[in-house]
């Protein structure tokens, strides 16, 4: 039995899809519920000139997208925040200021929720950030996050060799007391 789904039923399709269905799911379950219509000729006709310029439509935005994605891919937003003890964050950095920042660099509009922050940033650092405008689409945008003044947490390579870590610390300690027994 073929059906048209009126709306996305999990496991079988999305809206406006034609699928073929058992004949026991689709008069007891789909139909009864409103997921589902028979799929009679002409409304197969119908989905099919949907379905074809809803494609023609996500080509043409994915285009245009594509462009957009080109000019943000890449781009470095720097941020100079207040930094309180062990470089963490008066604040945060959010999706939201990103987008803004973002949408200034560019000269074009992008929505906060395109942004793709798992959780606000919250210490200083260099973030490599998704921004996704579309399936498919996802260009990243760099974002260095220091305190005021351009005091920064991101270290070059040789600032990086003189960093000395708790794990260094504790093998450097564990070979003196080695070495005097």
């Amino acid at each position: 039995m073929k059906v048209l789904l009126i709306e996305d039923v999990e496991k079988l399709g999305s809206a406006g899809e034609i699928k073929e269905v058992s004949g026991g799911y689709g008069r007891n379950y789909l139909i009864p519920k409103k997921l589902a219509v028979y799929a009679t000729p002409g409304l197969i006709k119908q989905a099919e000139e949907r379905l074809n310029k809803r494609r023609k439509l996500e080509a043409k935005q994915r285009d245009e997208l594509r462009g957009l994605a080109e000019r943000i891919n890449g781009v470095s937003l720097r941020f100079e925040v207040k930094v309180g003890e062990q470089e963490r964050l008066y604040g945060s950095v959010t999706s939201a200021d990103i987008a803004e920042r973002l949408s200034q660099t560019i000269g074009e509009e992008v929505d906060r929720r395109k942004v793709e922050l798992g959780e606000p940033i919250k210490r200083t650092g260099l973030y490599s950030v998704a921004v996704r405008l579309m399936a498919g689409v996802e260009p990243r945008v760099n974002v260095i996050v220091e305190g005021e003044g351009g005091v920064s947490a991101v270290a070059t390579p040789a600032e990086a060799d003189d960093v000395e870590t708790p794990a260094d610390a504790e093998t450097e300690a564990a070979l003196e007391a080695a070495s005097e027994e």
